[in-house]
């Protein structure tokens, strides 16, 4: 192993609470009465489609409407993006231990890439991140494998070479089509109900502190 790469939302980052301030401040607008952010939580990972959705019953995705609240969402997250927003317990030992152990790192989200830098700047990652590939990087998003293969041609090594942990369906897909080692991140945003043992990942972390084991173990 040669390199290891991050989902953002929640896998890297705690990111649920400031959406959700941005998703009930869309609502209010509306003049729809806020959701608990219980609710919003297991949407995280699905991006706007699902937290729109989620706020807004049957929006059509190619509606104009969905366009404008789109926009709209965006703006409002951006004005707060890193409020409340803090790395997950652990994840700074994790991080540490990677770059100790003389890997580089990397981001890789399907999130806009001006919201990226942004919250990336505020939590102080982007100088120690060795590559950042954001939702617009690409011509394709994930489950697109394309991301992942763009990211390990930033860092200089093959994509079999690099490990990828995620908390969505989407980010093992694409790790998989990429040819990368990958590892659901279980502490993230995944609805309690899901098989993630379906997934076919190469591992599970159920905790931050598992995905340093799980290093260990592939670079030994």
């Amino acid at each position: 192993m040669q390199a290891v790469l991050f989902d953002l939302d929640g896998t890297l980052a705690d990111t649920a609470p400031d959406l959700a301030v941005a998703l009930n401040r869309l609502r209010a607008e509306a003049g729809l009465a806020r959701l608990p952010l219980d609710s919003i939580r297991p949407k995280v990972s699905g991006g706007t489609p699902a937290l729109l959705g989620l706020a807004f019953d049957r929006i059509d995705l190619q509606s104009e409407q969905f366009q404008r609240l789109r926009t709209r969402f965006l703006a409002l997250y951006g004005e707060r993006v890193a409020e409340q927003t803090h790395l997950f317990p652990g994840m700074e030992q994790v991080l540490s231990f990677v770059e100790t152990a003389g890997l580089p790192w990397g981001v890789v989200t399907n999130k806009p890439g001006w919201l990226t830098h942004r919250l990336l700047d505020a939590l102080d990652l982007s100088t120690r991140a060795r590559c950042i590939v954001s939702g617009d990087t690409t011509t394709h998003r994930k489950p697109h494998p394309a991301p992942l293969l763009h990211a390990a041609d930033l860092l200089s090594v093959k994509a079999a070479q690099c490990a990828f942990a995620g908390d969505a369906r989407d980010d093992i897909v694409a790790g998989q089509k990429a040819g990368m080692k990958t590892l659901v991140a279980r502490f993230g945003y995944i609805d309690p109900g899901e098989d993630t043992s379906a997934w076919g990942a190469d591992g599970e972390a159920h905790a931050p502190a598992d995905i340093v084991h799980w290093v260990r173990s592939w670079t030994v």
